[in-house]
Formats: C-alpha cells, sequence, structure tokens
C-alpha cells in the first residue's frame, strides 16, 4: 500500500510533534538535574507506533486516516528498523557529543521517511 501525500503529511506532523515533545522533555530533566539516559532509533520507532494508535483510536477516520493503516505501518517500520537504525548510528554518531532523544527522534523520522518515500516509488 503507497502512502497518499495527505497520509504523509499527518506522519510528518506526528513525528514533528514527538520530537517536539523529547525536546521539552530533556530540557525539564536537566532543569531538575536528572541525567539523560540513552535513547535509541527503535524506540523512537515504537513511539511513533503508540502515538498512532491513540490518533487512530481519537481521531483516525476524521482525519483521513486509511483503514489497515497502523498494521500498514508496523510492517513497514518492521522492515525498514534495521535499515534506519543504522542510518541514525551513523548520523548521531558525527561529532563528539551523544545525540540526545529528541536528536535520536528527528534523524530516525527522517531516515523512516525516506524509506516510505523510496519504496513507494519503487512499487510505481
Amino acid at each position: 500500500m503507497a502512502l497518499s501525500g495527505h497520509v504523509v503529511g499527518l506522519l510528518k506532523e506526528y513525528m514533528s510533534d514527538l520530537v517536539e515533545q523529547a525536546k521539552q522533555e530533556t530540557s525539564a530533566e536537566e532543569r531538575f538535574g536528572f541525567t539523560v539516559t540513552p535513547y535509541r532509533s527503535d524506540q523512537a520507532i515504537s513511539d511513533l507506533l503508540a502515538l498512532l494508535d491513540d490518533r487512530i483510536e481519537s481521531e483516525g477516520m476524521q482525519v483521513g486516516l486509511p483503514e489497515g493503516f497502523l498494521h500498514h505501518m508496523w510492517s513497514l517500520c518492521n522492515d525498514a528498523t534495521a535499515q534506519v537504525s543504522d542510518r541514525v548510528w551513523i548520523e548521531g554518531n558525527i561529532g563528539s557529543q551523544a545525540p540526545c532523544k529528541s536528536k535520536i527522534r528527528e534523524l530516525t523520522y527522517r531516515a523512516l521517511i525516506q524509506y516510505i518515500e523510496m519504496r513507494d516509488r519503487e512499487s510505481h
């Protein structure tokens, strides 16, 4: 199933929300003196799928998400995980500082969108 431009746009919006949420969490943790725990791209993908599940339940039909979308995204993310993780690891290790949660999410979601777009192009 190729994703429509509308659905990809919604995905990007949800991903952006998750990146912003991570920035706020990191800022709050630092402000209160908590040490920031390592975060991986597979966790970012799990967080995205959890958010999609929640959003589909609360607003799925109203925003135009197709029937079976969550199942499709689970399969797609499962197929993409190794490639996305490798790419995030490489991009995240450029420089001397370990990437924070928001940066891992940003890199993960960018790589996932590129994977989706490449896959959709190949299916046409």
